[in-house]
């Protein structure tokens, strides 16, 4: 059985003139990567390798949540070919993945995740929001095998922020 977790990068910052792969966090960014880091560790396996997309936001997200997390950053692995947006290029380079590892920890980015998920997962996700986390399992034991899995969880910010209460007292969802 081989299990993927996808993350996206967490919000980035349109501040400075940058080129699209140099963008770091925003504000916002930083404190969602830390809020989903700290709440799925219950989600996780027990080993695992983590990838991640050689742009500023995916290497800074993978870094949040690799201190959150206790990872060694020396053990993350920086793929240009990760700074991809579709989804067919993210399967190959899924695909690519020692069978040694069972499962893998990928930062990367819209619309390749959303578009990925909604191709491999057996649950429709509208959009996997920046810094949103999404688990699949898989029967396969070969990578390259890879076909339809199961989404096992589904983690975005909005689901650890509080939520504006209405004169109902039910909470806004």
């Amino acid at each position: 059985m081989k299990n993927l977790i996808l993350i996206r990068h967490a919000k980035s910052s349109w501040d400075a003139p940058l080129i699209d792969k140099d963008r770091p966090l925003s504000k916002r960014g930083i404190n969602d990567a830390h809020l989903v880091a700290e709440n799925i560790e219950d989600h996780l396996p027990k080993s695992y390798v983590v990838w991640s997309s050689t742009a500023q936001r995916a290497k800074n997200t993978a870094c949040i949540f690799a201190e959150t997390l206790s990872i060694p950053h020396d053990t993350i692995v920086f793929k240009d070919d990760l700074y991809t947006f579709d989804e067919n290029k993210l399967e190959e380079i899924i695909k690519t993945c020692d069978n040694q590892f069972d499962n893998l920890i990928l930062f990367g980015h819209n619309g390749a995740i959303t578009n990925f998920v909604n191709s491999f997962g057996n649950r429709a996700i509208e959009n996997v929001p920046t810094a949103g986390f999404v688990s699949l399992s898989f029967h396969q034991d070969d990578w390259r095998n890879i076909t339809n899995g199961k989404t096992e969880t589904v983690l975005f910010p909005s689901d650890f922020k509080k939520h504006d209460q209405p004169l109902t007292g039910k909470p806004i969802y």
